[in-house]
């Protein structure tokens, strides 16, 4: 992919990463090797478990199944190549190598709202339509589900990056973070970034206004319907059930408000960079312990799964 017909246009751009002092680099190498290890373990497990267990082969696991491989392809497009650049020291990335990674990293972005989205969605028709639950929430409306959703952030990260890819990089091409993101992108760009500005107004508003919205009113749904259970016991097992899922909801959008909102009323990029760790390396890293720790089937499921890898033969 090449840019528009201009005069001067850099061919690679320089990622300071984290931090620019050369005896840090070998601490950070260890603490993000080792968190994207966490991070490839946690997830794939939780695939695993998940698609072994005849008991967890319901939509909602399904979702989270899909939850899990997103979160993996989400830090893979990031943390790879930091850790190469440090190993190497050497922290250039190609025009076409940039663009790759932003394109990437949104789609992931934007698959990890939907899905959330589509979690909630399931988790109120579960608790405040059981008797439906099974006919509306079919195998086929689960994958058709999951697909839109691909679809939806195949548009949101193809759009950004089609028109990313129109704008210059005249001559300054350092990058003030450890990959490739939107935001500092457009603030290298030399030529008019309103077009890019103006659809992420729209896409930002639709994922992080409009979907949180949808969210927050489908757990208020969930809330009402749960006080409603007369036994304590249906209540905490109800609350359970759609704990994690909230507490996944809630860390994924406190770190990425922090990205978009809080850290952009600044001019700091190391508080920039510091938020994007949050959302896009540490968040991934948590999810697997929040719905692992905190729902009763997994655990089950996980200690299943444990004991026949143990009784199999070497």
């Amino acid at each position: 992919m090449k840019p528009g017909n201009h005069t001067f246009s850099v061919s690679e751009f320089l990622l300071l990463g984290l931090s620019e002092h050369q005896g840090k680099q070998p601490l950070l190498f260890s603490i993000f090797l080792s968190m994207y290890l966490v991070t490839v373990v946690g997830n794939v497990v939780i695939v695993m478990v998940i698609a072994s267990d005849p008991h967890l082969h319901t939509s909602m696991y399904f979702f989270l199944a899909n939850f899990s491989l997103t979160d993996l392809c989400l830090s893979s497009t990031t943390v790879p190549k930091m850790l190469v650049n440090i190993q190497a020291q050497r922290h250039t990335i190609t025009y076409t190598g940039c663009l790759s990674q932003i394109y990437f990293f949104l789609w992931f972005i934007g698959l990890d709202v939907f899905l959330l989205a589509v979690m909630a969605y399931d988790q109120l028709l579960a608790i405040c339509h059981p008797l439906h639950y099974t006919l509306v929430m079919s195998p086929r409306c689960s994958i058709l589900l999951v697909i839109m959703s691909l679809i939806l952030a195949h548009s949101y990260s193809l759009t950004h990056t089609i028109l990313l890819a129109q704008l210059s990089f005249c001559t300054d091409n350092i990058i003030h973070h450890f990959f490739c993101e939107l935001l500092p992108m457009l603030k290298l760009s030399c030529s008019n970034t309103y077009a890019n500005q103006c659809v992420l107004i729209y896409w930002g508003g639709t994922l992080t206004i409009l979907i949180p919205l949808l969210i927050i009113i489908s757990y208020v749904r969930i809330v009402a319907a749960i006080v409603r259970i007369p036994s304590a016991i249906g209540k905490w097992k109800a609350f359970s059930t759609c704990g994690s899922h909230l507490s996944a909801v809630c860390l994924f959008y406190v770190s990425a408000i922090g990205v978009y909102f809080i850290s952009s009323t600044t001019d700091s990029a190391s508080k920039d960079r510091i938020a994007a760790v949050m959302y896009a390396v540490v968040t991934p890293m948590l999810n697997p312990f929040i719905y692992s720790l905190r729902n009763k089937d997994i655990k089950s499921a996980l200690g299943r799964f444990l004991s026949r890898r143990a009784l199999q033969p070497p």
